[in-house]
């Protein structure tokens, strides 16, 4: 089969997928350009996680709760969002609330088909933000007899004055591709456990500073961090000292694995989550089995002001600034016993010996 481009409906909400032979990815044009499916076309198997309690729709009957934190889980089916201009907690900065996670990953996004031929098919889509001046896009191109999904992103400052801001893409794994045989291989160089995240079945010591793939559990026992555990469990911590900015998972039972690269100018950081059945309130109940490693621009993922007053990692637009970066998500295959030794630009992946 070679490339094509179709539109369709998940409930109310436009919906774009684009395929080839290799792939299929389909977008939530009318919910922040979500990624709501990524599917390994010679398994069937979509790689992204699903909520359990499903897609909610903005509009569809249910009131969103005044607290944005709630709000946006509400709404969350799972899946890949793109996380702009704030990222995790709310925040009030401008004069404004800046709502959990960003408005960009709430909005309904522009659909503008720049090619729909045999052997490519890209599409652009775009938003304006109401609460900050921002204006973004997104081209997502897919070629033929190519196992690769191009992201060639775009934020544009139309205001008049600099800009705070945090930008970060959210992609999170889920069952059947998600299980305790999954192994994360990545150019980081370190890794940081969040120090505000201290649960009771958490999996790191908060706060702790390890050179990856190492660190310690609140016990003090060594952890290696490429093991995707069984769970009960969850973390958050913060992947950095990256040398080109990669990851690779692979479930080497399934025989395939995605990897995501990306400039580590633009993005130095990755956010690792994990929602291994851990968390007993709400909203997991100790039943959701997750992980997302997302791209990031800044940490702790607390939101703007707190990166602003702690770690100053947040990124500053001056007025008419625009940033460009282009990421790729790539499937590859690989067995039993395969690490995964680099990732290339270009999305080319290499195995291990």
């Amino acid at each position: 089969m070679s490339c094509r481009i179709r539109e369709t409906l998940t409930g109310r909400l436009r919906t774009i997928v684009l395929e080839n032979e290799l792939l299929a990815v389909t977008v939530l044009a009318d919910k922040g350009a979500d990624i709501a499916r990524l599917e390994h076309k010679a398994s069937g198997v979509d790689v992204l996680w699903k909520s359990p309690w499903g897609m909610r729709e903005p509009g569809s009957g249910f009131a969103p709760a005044p607290n944005s934190n709630v709000a946006w889980l509400e709404a969350y089916e799972g899946g890949w969002q793109e996380l702009f201009p704030n990222g995790g907690d709310a925040c009030v900065y401008q004069g404004v609330e800046l709502s959990f996670h960003g408005e960009a990953s709430s909005l309904p996004w522009s659909v503008e088909v720049l090619r729909d031929t045999p052997g490519e098919v890209s599409v652009r889509f775009a938003v304006r933000l109401f609460r900050s001046p921002f204006r973004l896009a997104r081209t997502m191109t897919v070629h033929a007899g190519s196992p690769a999904l191009t992201l060639e992103e775009s934020a544009v400052n139309e205001g008049a004055l600099p800009l705070a801001a945090m930008w970060s893409h959210h992609p999170a794994f889920g069952g059947p591709f998600l299980t305790p045989a999954c192994r994360l291989d990545t150019d980081a160089r370190t890794v940081w456990a969040d120090p505000d995240y201290d649960t009771p079945n958490g999996r790191l010591h908060p706060g702790g500073r390890w050179e990856w793939p190492h660190a310690q559990d609140r016990a003090g026992n060594a952890v290696d961090l490429r093991q995707v555990p069984a769970g009960p469990t969850d973390m958050l911590a913060y992947l950095g000292d990256f040398a080109e900015g990669w990851y690779a998972l692979t479930n080497p039972d399934l025989g395939f694995g995605v990897a995501l690269v990306w400039p580590a100018s633009t993005f130095p950081h990755a956010w690792l989550w994990q929602e291994l059945r851990g968390s007993t309130g709400f909203p997991w109940y100790g039943i959701s089995y997750t992980m997302a490693v997302e791209p990031a621009s800044t940490v702790p993922g607390h939101g703007v002001v707190h990166a602003m007053e702690s770690t100053g990692t947040h990124l500053t637009f001056a007025p008419g600034e625009r940033r460009d970066f282009t990421l790729r998500a790539v499937f590859y295959d690989a067995g039993a016993g395969q690490a995964v030794r680099h990732v290339a630009a270009d999305g080319r992946v290499t195995l291990r010996e």
